[in-house]
């Protein structure tokens, strides 16, 4: 067999080269459209963002994704064909797009530069751990807009009236009267300060001596039970903490640039 000169394994690369260089270029593109291509990157943004915000990554998704980018090249050469992009509308849009697209960076940016650590979640998971401590009580209460009928149905407790059946009957709390005056599990301090007080006062199985006045009427207050107070392990709500520290992260960067920002202009609401 014949072997091929330097010059001709040369020629022979640059001829291969020269028929793999379309095949290449077309590999980088989803299609062609009207002679005009269209590049994979676009698709691969696309499919970025639609991952990003919760879709899973399947092949029917880049399917459809691929679909979408050739529909919009084909929409994209008509709106141009009729010069929508000269008109001052499209131009303004663009311009707030711009913006909204920069903006969103801004924060991204910030969000990746400034993550959560597992330190500040630990932290803020003994806040409110702390701040969640201590006894919490079962009680139930029947809820009447005179002194005088709270008074009356004390007496009709103690003479052996059921509380359940009372609180069904006379409460205008719908939403625990329904239920026999059940307030289920709470600590003290998430009720206005005269019921938390009252309740505190009282020894499972007690009664309020003399009807308890709010905001909303007279209560009659009964303690079924206490307990010490349960709190989710840190695993269980961690996540949360740290969609909720990413949150304030956030807040209080928008909030900096504001106030370092130099301008006339008078806000005519919080911001």
């Amino acid at each position: 067999m014949k072997k091929l000169s330097l010059a001709g394994r040369a020629s022979l690369l640059a001829l291969s080269a020269a028929l793999l260089s379309p095949l290449a270029a077309q590999a980088q593109n989803i299609a062609i459209v009207n002679g005009k291509p269209v590049p994979k990157s676009r698709a691969d943004v696309l499919l970025q963002q639609a991952t990003r915000g919760g879709q899973p990554k399947t092949p029917e998704l880049e399917a459809q994704v691929k679909d979408e980018i050739v529909l919009r090249e084909m929409f994209m050469q008509e709106a141009e064909k009729l010069g929508l992009a000269r008109t001052a509308d499209y131009k303004a849009q663009m311009e707030l797009a711009r913006q909204s697209i920069m903006i969103r960076e801004l924060f991204n940016d910030y969000s990746k530069k400034n993550p959560v650590t597992d330190a500040e979640v630990k932290a803020e998971y003994e806040k409110h751990k702390a701040q969640a401590g201590g006894t919490e009580y079962h009680a139930r209460h029947i809820l009447v807009e005179k002194e005088e009928e709270a008074k009356a149905l004390i007496k009709e407790i103690k003479a052996g009236a059921k509380f359940d059946e009372l609180a069904k009957k006379h409460s205008k709390d719908q939403g625990s009267g329904s239920n026999g005056g059940d307030l289920d599990w709470a600590n003290p301090n998430s009720y206005v300060p005269e019921f938390g007080q009252a309740l505190t006062k009282l020894k499972k199985g007690e009664l309020t001596e003399t009807p308890v006045k709010t905001q909303y009427g007279f209560h009659i207050i009964k303690l079924e039970d206490t307990r010490e107070a349960s709190f989710p392990s840190l695993d269980e709500v961690k996540p949360r903490i740290q969609q909720g520290l990413a949150q304030q992260k956030l807040a209080k960067y928008r909030d900096d640039i504001k106030a370092k920002a130099k301008t006339d202009y008078k806000f005519s609401q919080q911001n």
